[in-house]
């Protein structure tokens, strides 16, 4: 149906990363643990991980939303011995066949990937047996038919209580804040602006675009539960609707805006004083956990970013918006997909020291000027109140770079030597998406960072 492929380019145009083809050039890497003959666009030295050269993977079609944990060991007796851990989200062109009519984004699947020095990655080809694919960590809820994420997932974040900066607990449980879309159908031209909507039918429907955020958690990182929230669906943060007869049971600020979706959850652990721990642990309306999300608000079809507070990391309430975009700016067409992490320095015997107030929110800015994603950045001191800073990584320089037409779902690790490591997600002019890295000493200035790859010419 020609009016279904120009609804969804028209989506393509204010969502993210759909894949074409492209004549490339070949080498191999040990990016996965059977060897693969790759395809690697030129100017793509700081790539770390490309979707799987087979076809029947389910991350072989798109990549997205990369969130990395590095982790020493202190009983290891090595010095730096470490630990790489990264979730992804990913699809195969099974989700995009005809009848399924989803967004054209890169969520699908959840998988795991493993590194020694977070730049070579190898995946997990078994994943969970619980999944209902090879390779997958978290997969489509095939259990619930009524649940929220039955056509395709995405992940948000990953927490893991720790007992320092990046040190794991004995014991200690993953929580995984993920989105989904179900089967529901809604119309296109509510996710359109008028110009856009009135080249769209207005019967022309769309499925699994009402996304929702759920919560899950896991003992090994590799299995997962989910977490039945407050929703009938078993999401526990929705999209705000006026209309929708459960709208009584979503705690809420007053005078928050009608939403479209909720996705791409970013959860930050509101820490805790040393000599307030005793009050905070009586305290049970603290805000000990902060959400941010992103979403599309019904009236303006403007993209921002939402925040949501939490006493217990899985009970939310609204708070309203943080980030808007800013007309004439990189972020003028909208704000979405971030990563807030303390500001912090490394002192003179090798600790990192966190900043008593200081947050960097990294989130992507869409450009209504080219309509390209980049990366770029806010800063608070409270946890509510953001102040934009500005571009931190802008898209490749040249046309053939692997990132060229955009960079965007940034997520920032600490490293040894002061430096901070950021992971992202690249498409290229022709469609093509991988991970990529940078680094910077100071959370501003950011540069591409060399990754190690290993070539064998055929």
């Amino acid at each position: 149906m020609k009016w279904l492929a120009l609804s969804l380019s028209l989506l393509a145009s204010c969502q993210a990363f759909a894949p074409s083809k492209s004549p490339l050039f070949t080498h191999t890497t040990t990016t996965s643990t059977s060897t693969n003959t790759q395809l690697y666009q030129q100017n793509d030295y700081n790539v770390v991980f490309r979707t799987s050269t087979q076809s029947d993977s389910f991350d072989s079609l798109k990549l997205g939303t990369a969130r990395v944990h590095r982790y020493s060991d202190p009983n290891s007796g090595l010095d730096g011995d470490t630990e790489y851990i990264m979730w992804y989200h990913a699809r195969d062109q099974s989700l995009n066949e005809a009848g399924k009519d989803l967004p054209p984004l890169s969520t699908g699947r959840i998988g795991r990937a493993t590194s020694r020095n977070g730049l070579i990655w190898e995946r997990d080809e078994v994943g969970s047996v619980d999944a209902d694919m090879t390779g997958v960590s978290m997969g489509l809820n095939t259990e619930s038919w009524w649940g929220f994420d039955t056509a395709h997932v995405g992940l948000g974040q990953v927490l893991m209580p720790m007992v320092g900066p990046a040190i794991r607990s004995e014991g200690g449980v993953y929580i995984m804040y993920y989105m989904g879309g179900s089967y529901e159908e809604t119309q296109i031209g509510m996710y359109l602006e008028d110009e856009k909507r009135a080249r769209v039918p207005e019967d022309a429907m769309i499925k699994g675009m009402k996304l929702k955020i759920g919560a899950a958690i896991s003992q090994d990182g590799v299995t997962w539960g989910r977490v039945e929230g407050d929703d009938p669906s078993g999401a526990c943060v929705v999209p705000y609707d006026a209309a929708d007869g459960n709208v009584a049971d979503v705690s809420m600020k007053a005078g928050i805006p009608e939403e479209l979706y909720c996705g791409w959850p970013e959860v930050v652990v509101n820490p805790v004083a040393e000599e307030d721990q005793k009050k905070a642990a009586k305290d049970k309306k603290r805000d000990n956990f902060f959400m941010y999300y992103s979403t599309m608000l019904k009236d303006t079809k403007e993209k921002a970013i939402g925040y949501a507070t939490s006493e217990n990391g899985f009970a939310w309430t609204k708070q309203g918006i943080v980030l808007k975009p800013t007309p004439g700016t990189l972020d003028g067409a909208g704000c979405a997909r971030c990563n807030v992490v303390k500001k912090a320095t490394l002192d003179a015997e090798g600790f990192w020291k966190e900043d008593d107030s200081g947050w960097i929110m990294f989130y992507e800015g869409v450009s209504s000027e080219d309509g390209k994603h980049r990366i770029l950045a806010a800063e608070s001191d409270d946890l509510e109140s953001w102040r934009k800073i500005g571009l931190v990584l802008d898209v490749g320089e040249s046309g053939e770079s692997w990132d060229a037409k955009g960079v965007g779902s940034p997520h920032v690790i600490r490293l040894d030597d002061g430096f901070f490591r950021m992971y992202y997600t690249g498409e290229s002019e022709s469609g093509e998406t991988a991970i990529g890295v940078a680094k910077t000493l100071d959370l501003s200035s950011w540069v591409r960072e060399q990754a190690e790859l290993s070539f064998a010419f055929e």
